[in-house]
């Protein structure tokens, strides 16, 4: 399983605050996903594409993002999103930290069952963000996440999103969903439709901030 969020943690109305804060998981069954994307890159430099130090959906040009979302369309994965409507958070959850620890535990709580199962060896690993300080916190969130609902052995990761392909593959796929929800705009959130399982949105109260 590899994660990755979209939104900021900014509660403020500035026009480059996010509506959102969304939540991705790309379950797989191995990492032929991240394997086809990598090997997509190679493709595209030898053509003489030049990319950035990985793909990377905000940044990549719409005809690279094509070629990806046509080697996603390709791939055998399951696609799940917690979208947390900023404007809801109550003011006790306004901390990046309790927010994020939030968002992992109503998600991974929900579909933690679908895709891991006694016997299984899960391996989670979620995109690096933010600074010292808080990565460790957020490894944390996620750690306890995964460790309370799991019902088998797993490990938690928390990697730079350059450093694996299949973080790639979910920062592909939380791009287009936060596309939907922030713009209206559905052109990849479709390519990628019959890939998604869940896409929940939740409203968090002020109870959820002692989920500690």
């Amino acid at each position: 399983m590899f994660g990755d969020e979209a939104g900021n943690f900014d509660f403020s109305r500035h026009p480059g605050a996010s509506r959102y804060f969304i939540l991705v998981t790309v379950t797989m069954g191995d990492c032929q996903a991240g394997d086809r994307v990598q090997a997509l890159r190679r493709r595209l430099a030898w053509r003489g594409v030049h990319l950035g130090a990985v793909l990377h959906a905000t940044e990549d040009p719409q005809a690279v993002r094509d070629q990806v979302f046509a080697t996603l369309q390709r791939c055998e994965m399951r696609v799940d999103a917690t979208i947390v409507t900023k404007a809801s958070v109550p003011t006790e959850l306004r901390d990046p930290h309790r927010l994020y620890r939030y968002a992992w535990h109503e998600h991974f709580g929900r579909i933690a069952s679908e895709v891991a199962s006694a016997g299984d060896r899960l391996l989670a690993v979620a995109s690096d963000l933010g600074t010292r300080k808080r990565r460790g916190a957020f490894h944390i969130a996620v750690d306890d996440a995964v460790r309370r609902s799991a019902r088998c052995s797993h490990r938690v990761a928390f990697w730079p999103n350059m450093s694996e392909p299949c973080l790639v593959v979910a920062d592909y796929c939380t791009w287009a969903i936060q596309r939907r929800w922030e713009r209206e705009d559905r052109r990849s959130h479709e390519l990628i439709a019959d890939k998604i399982a869940s896409e929940v949105e939740v409203a968090p109260t002020a109870d959820a901030s002692g989920n500690e």
